[in-house]
């Protein structure tokens, strides 16, 4: 399965709590924190809901 990986490049201050929530769920609280996760239909929905706040790339 495809990878990818998530970076937080925007605060959560001024956000809503559903965002703060996905935000903590992908493992990100800090900002240039980067994780990798497998590329399922879940995550990517979480991404897409705070896409504005984080930059994705795909790696293999």
């Amino acid at each position: 399965m495809a990878k990818i990986k998530v970076t937080k490049v925007k605060s959560a201050i001024n956000r809503t709590q559903n965002q703060k929530r996905i935000l903590e769920s992908l493992g990100l609280n800090k900002i240039g924190q980067t994780k990798v996760h497998d590329s399922s239909p879940s995550i990517l929905g979480m991404v897409s809901k705070v896409s504005h706040l984080v930059s994705v790339e795909e790696t293999k």
